[in-house]
């Protein structure tokens, strides 16, 4: 008899946020004592980049073998923390990686309002997740929701990356509302939707809450 893949929210968050809480901490390890710019915090990128890499692959792995299944979504954003930390790691240069969340955005964002422009809620696709009762009407919805999200996630992340970077010291502080901050953020948007939700027939809300797109 096939073990039924495990549904664990602590086990969705631990795929979706263990690899970027890794990368935070990492970069608190690593960084000098002040967080001057130089080479130590080149260093310091570099090493929490790997470290980053690393817990991704680590990631997938679990989302497999607990979950089940490997999202598309999570594929795509594995894929380009995995591309862009290895520019950060051979080219030395953290701007890669700051990049990064930008280009997941504009993707997700993309893929979302073509779906939309051809009446498919791409989302549904992307997370392959099962929000029990929710119709298609609801997933076109919460698809053009989260694409403009995402829009606005891009264009907040470049003001931050271009506000703090290792040219000014400040690659910490754009690490830390990239962690603590965007999450937030991002969870209170996907809280906000569940009255729209429940409206779309929407019957299991706990497994809707642990479903947070993600980069």
């Amino acid at each position: 008899m096939q073990r039924k893949p495990a549904k664990s929210s602590w086990v969705n968050l631990a795929v979706d946020y263990g690899p970027l809480l890794v990368f935070f901490l990492a970069y608190r390890h690593f960084n000098p004592k002040g967080g001057d710019p130089g080479v130590a915090a080149v260093v310091a990128v570099t090493k929490s980049t790997i470290a980053f890499m690393v817990a991704t692959v680590v990631a997938l792995i679990v989302s497999k073998w607990r979950l089940g299944k490997i999202s598309p979504m999570l594929w795509l954003s594995s894929s380009l923390i995995i591309g862009f930390g290895a520019l950060t790691v051979f080219l030395g240069d953290p701007t890669w990686i700051q990049i990064k969340p930008t280009v997941v955005y504009v993707l997700f964002a993309a893929i979302l309002f073509i779906g939309l422009r051809f009446k498919r809620a791409m989302l549904r696709d992307l997370l392959q997740s099962a929000f029990d009762g929710l119709d298609d009407r609801g997933w076109l919805k919460l698809s053009r929701n989260w694409a403009w999200f995402f829009t606005f996630l891009a264009i907040f992340n470049e003001v931050l990356r271009h506000m703090y970077n290792k040219d000014n010291g400040g690659f910490e502080t754009w690490l830390t509302i990239k962690v603590w901050g965007v999450t937030a953020l991002s969870f209170l948007f996907t809280f906000a939707q569940v009255p729209m939700l429940m409206r779309h027939g929407l019957g299991d809300v706990a497994e809707a809450e642990t479903e947070v797109p993600h980069d």
